[in-house]
């Protein structure tokens, strides 16, 4: 199992329908281009606590994923890293968030 496909299996066509219009995913609005899986926050929040030790690499990929939920969840796991990591641990999260933000 991996994160991909834990998020695949819990993807919600009719949720991610609606996510499109919520978050204004339209030509010129903000959140133009965005593309959704219809997966609820507190579900992610479970996937990131399930893949928290991730390595900082794949969580990278996961961040460059075109999924809302892909990079919200790959945020989570590095929020749940960064909690119990000591001091270059959380320097190297911090790198990774900071060097990732286009995304």
């Amino acid at each position: 199992m991996s994160v991909s496909d834990d998020l695949q299996k819990l993807a919600n066509r009719k949720r991610a329908i609606f996510l499109l219009r919520f978050f204004k995913t339209g030509k010129g609005q903000y959140g133009e281009g965005d593309v959704f899986l219809g997966i609820t926050v507190p579900v992610q929040r479970a996937v990131a606590r399930k893949y928290k030790d991730l390595p900082l690499g794949e969580i990278e990929t996961l961040l460059h994923n075109k999924f809302h939920e892909y990079r919200l969840t790959a945020l989570l796991i590095l929020c749940y890293r960064f909690e119990k990591a000591g001091g270059v641990e959380r320097e190297k999260i911090v790198d990774l968030y900071v060097s990732n933000t286009i995304y």
